[in-house]
């Protein structure tokens, strides 16, 4: 009904059956599916509605799309898109975060679990071949600009102690490696040793690094075949997590770290499903946001992009210093007060469609929201906009679309496999698994559940009327008498 009634509550209210619900329990549930913005019009009632006013022949057409961007947005975000092809602007909004969050430097905010979090924001945007996903690159450059001045001045320190040491001797007496070197934008190829030496070195600041292509992330995955990578994923978005390395060589890199590591990604859709296919259940997926560029039609004007200027850098400067200056523990009480309500409509939304996967999705989703909620806060001058609470909540719902519509399947099927998989580790009671009165037929199920053929039924009730563990009550049914547990007693 939200559909055909365009998102109005009140004539919902007024048309709608009650169900045995009354008024008020009635608005809420209506308020609540008008205000869930996480499904677009769905494919059938398109057809049903192009059928009822005569255009049955209308093209059937991919009517899944992500959620529309709010049209009034918060200061900062409305400059870093203005410059940017509206079909573009909703990615580039989603992938400013992690650069805007390196500037922050060990501060903190607390949640609605009453754990402290740093901005931690991974970002991801998948989108299909010749979609235009650099479109989010000159906005990242001018906002890294600052850091990387300071990179390269610290870069060029680096290079100068390696050619001194590297023009003496091996019994010549060699410098020590130099103090504050902070170089927070790393290289995506970088080796494990040098991402923890970076780590240790950043001194508790964000590194960062953008990355052409997700795969880009195997450099970090260490020796083997392992999935390192995905463990400083997980790690990376953790609170007071710990990494490191332990080396006998004298020269080698022995450091333990807290991570602190945001970053940008992308990657085309087919690539990017594939890459996680391996980490469906295992964190990485809910801890990176998502974002994506709808397919445009077929013979489209091209985007026409504005002029990045003098003009774009001094109106981004105070934002970017706002970020640079805070320290310590921030308190947002409009931010955390905004966690609590959107905990409260992903709850409603995940009873009412009855998805554990968008449930467990959107635990994490929602720190991601927040933490862009702090983001913002500090960057205004610890003031917060009346365009936030829209922003932040439109973030959420197309985190989760993203997320749903990229791997929510994949993800459902994972998980029941991995709960069949779990059913058959080694043998199981059959018989304790069956009602005190049971019928062939609820026997015959069980083997099937367990993995076993039908065929066998006939002999296994047959032994277990001869070994006493039941009596025959009928032509097909049994009733269980008292027997000893062969795994137990």
């Amino acid at each position: 009904m939200r559909y055909i009634t365009d998102n109005d509550e009140a004539t919902m209210l007024r048309v709608m059956p009650r169900y045995g619900l009354d008024k008020a329990e009635m608005k809420s549930l209506i308020h609540s599916a008008c205000t869930s913005k996480f499904y677009s019009t769905p494919k059938e009632m398109k057809k049903a509605i192009a059928k009822a006013i005569g255009e049955e022949n209308v093209q059937e057409e991919d009517v899944s799309m992500p959620p529309e961007m709010p049209k009034t947005l918060p200061p900062l975000i409305k400059l870093l898109v203005s410059r940017t092809p509206d079909v573009y602007k909703p990615a580039v909004a989603h992938a400013v975060f992690p650069s805007l969050a390196t500037h922050l430097h060990r501060v903190r905010f607390r949640y609605i679990d009453n754990k402290e979090h740093e901005a931690t924001l991974m970002n991801v945007l998948m989108a299909g071949t010749g979609a235009g996903k650099d479109c989010i690159t000159e906005p990242i450059d001018y906002i890294m600009a600052d850091i990387r001045r300071r990179d390269e001045e610290n870069l060029r320190r680096e290079r100068e102690w390696k050619n001194e040491v590297n023009s003496k001797g091996s019994n010549k007496d060699k410098r020590q490696r130099p103090e504050g070197l902070i170089i927070q934008e790393i290289d995506p190829d970088m080796t494990n040793p040098a991402f923890v030496m970076r780590t240790a070195e950043a001194d508790g600041h964000f590194l960062y690094t953008k990355m052409n292509e997700i795969d880009q992330f195997d450099s970090l995955k260490g020796n083997g075949n392992g999935k390192q990578q995905f463990q400083i994923m997980c790690l990376a978005f953790d609170p007071r997590n710990r990494y490191g390395q332990t080396r006998v060589g004298t020269q080698s890199v022995t450091e333990k770290v807290q991570i602190r590591f945001n970053w940008n990604a992308s990657t085309t859709i087919m690539k990017g499903k594939k890459y996680f296919s391996r980490v469906l259940t295992d964190g990485p997926i809910s801890r990176i946001n998502f974002c994506t560029i709808p397919e445009r039609e077929i013979g489209a004007d091209m985007p026409i992009y504005g002029e990045y200027d003098t003009r774009f850098e001094k109106q981004l400067k105070p934002y970017i210093d706002n970020l640079c200056k805070a320290s310590g523990r921030v308190v947002c009480n409009e931010a955390f007060s905004l966690a609590k309500r959107l905990k409260e409509e992903c709850a409603e939304f995940s009873r009412l469609s009855q998805s554990r996967v968008y449930e467990n999705l959107s635990f994490r989703a929602l720190v991601i929201a927040w933490l862009k909620a702090c983001v913002l806060y500090v960057a205004n001058g610890e003031k917060w906009d009346k365009s936030f609470d829209e922003f932040i909540r439109w973030s959420l719902n197309y985190d989760l679309w993203c997320k749903m519509q990229f791997f929510g399947s994949a993800i459902e099927t994972a998980e029941m496999e991995i709960a069949m998989n779990s059913q058959r580790k080694g043998p199981r009671n059959m018989l304790e698994l069956l009602p005190d009165e049971f019928t062939r037929e609820d026997a015959v199920r069980i083997r099937l559940e367990q993995g076993k053929k039908e065929k066998g039924v006939y002999d296994m009730l047959k032994q277990w009327r001869r070994r006493n563990y039941i009596e025959r009550t009928g032509t097909d049914t049994y009733r269980k008498l008292k027997y000893n547990n062969v795994y137990g007693n």
